[in-house]
């Protein structure tokens, strides 16, 4: 059985949520991501945020990146897996929430990340046209 934990991006990294976006940028640059889990002060997943929803939702809206925090950008319930469920499991999470990214949990703790290039490595080309299919044809978030 191939899990989470054998597919995800390892070293993920938290935004705590009283970080301003000017510093949520700053670490997707030095960690070459797009997006990244926030964290509330018990280090517990309250959110994902995006280099999108720092520039569609806040500097387009004429918002200053260095007044606004990570937090503030946290939309809705955030979705997560654990690193022991199955592949088809994380397919199935991502697919009915229609999610690009998807936090690892072990022990309550961040310890990876699944995106669509994880996927794309690891999944059929059925399953990545399923995939494919049922996000982007009702638009994707995060």
């Amino acid at each position: 059985m191939t899990t989470a934990s054998d597919i995800m991006h390892r070293g993920a990294q938290w935004i705590p949520a009283h970080e301003t976006l000017d510093r949520a940028a700053q670490l997707m640059r030095e960690l070459n991501v797009g997006a990244l889990p926030i964290s509330d002060q018990n280090e517990r997943l309250c959110g994902i945020l995006t280099d999108r929803d720092i520039v569609v939702g806040c500097v387009a809206m004429g918002h200053d990146p260095a007044k606004v925090t990570a937090g503030e950008m946290a939309q809705g319930t955030p979705r997560w897996i654990e690193a022991d469920a199955d592949v088809s499991d994380v397919l199935r999470e991502m697919q009915d929430h229609q999610i690009r990214r998807l936090p690892v949990i072990e022990n309550k703790r961040l310890v990876g990340m699944i995106s669509e290039a994880d996927l794309a490595r690891h999944l059929t080309e059925d399953q990545i046209a399923d995939f494919a299919h049922s996000v982007y044809a009702r638009g994707a978030t995060s």
